[in-house]
């Protein structure tokens, strides 16, 4: 496999994650030792290493930024903290979602049980309604969305959507698995519907103002022709 170069400079490369692949192995990780992780594949591809900035899940694809030398990392890293970069995400839900919605309900963190504040702004983009059943209606609908996280909780998006019952489809934790398995089977869709779209920031380094995109994957755009839908990123 190629992974998709969305910038690079002598700081950062940035990359477009496919779905379901690891950044990197967790230390100590043990069942997916034969598994080639993102970190690896570039390594393989451009001869050199490269250190995460922030994170991306497994299941979620698109947009990462990967500093080329360990000691650029904690100035980009400041842009999260200092919530100075701005963070685009796209989802597919079940159900039509509102117009727009700011969710703020509490996510639990890494550490356990402590549930930390969360703040996430949605706008629904498009929505269509299906002559498909799925149980226990005769028809189905969904919404495609925006996202944009103001802070950075494990599965934020997927939790927040979850609670105002608009679960992302193809999210086997906090889903619908009827939905999920509508779309696996009506359009062979197994994946997680969150990508990470695109991060504006100023470049800590060089100053310059940069809005980076990747763009979809190919299922989504395959669906973006069936539901007559714009695709945000051309």
């Amino acid at each position: 496999m190629s992974v998709a170069i969305v910038f690079e400079d002598e700081y950062i490369l940035c990359v477009s994650k496919p779905n379901n692949m690891l950044v990197h192995h967790a230390f100590h990780s043990r069942n997916v030792a034969d598994e080639v992780s993102l970190l690896q594949e570039i390594e393989k591809e451009k001869g050199y290493k490269t250190y995460p900035i922030h994170r991306l899940d497994r299941k979620t694809s698109g947009i990462i930024l990967l500093a080329k030398k360990k000691e650029y990392v904690s100035k980009f890293q400041e842009l999260f903290t200092n919530n100075e970069i701005e963070k685009t995400y796209f989802g597919i839900v079940r159900g039509f979602a509102p117009a727009t919605k700011t969710i703020d309900s509490p996510v639990k963190g890494r550490d356990a049980n402590v549930h930390k504040d969360a703040l996430t702004h949605l706008k629904t983009l498009a929505q269509i309604a299906l002559d498909i059943p799925v149980k226990p209606y005769d028809s189905s609908r969904y919404s495609f969305i925006e996202l944009k996280p103001k802070t950075g909780r494990m599965h934020q998006l997927r939790v927040h959507t979850n609670k105002i019952s608009h679960p992302l489809i193809g999210d086997p934790k906090y889903g619908d698995k009827n939905h999920n398995v509508m779309f696996e089977e009506n359009f062979n869709c197994s994946h997680l519907f969150l990508h990470a779209g695109i991060l504006q920031f100023i470049h800590p380094f060089s100053l310059e103002n940069l809005i980076l995109k990747a763009s979809f994957p190919e299922n989504w755009v395959t669906l973006f022709e069936k539901f007559s839908w714009k695709n945000p990123l051309v």
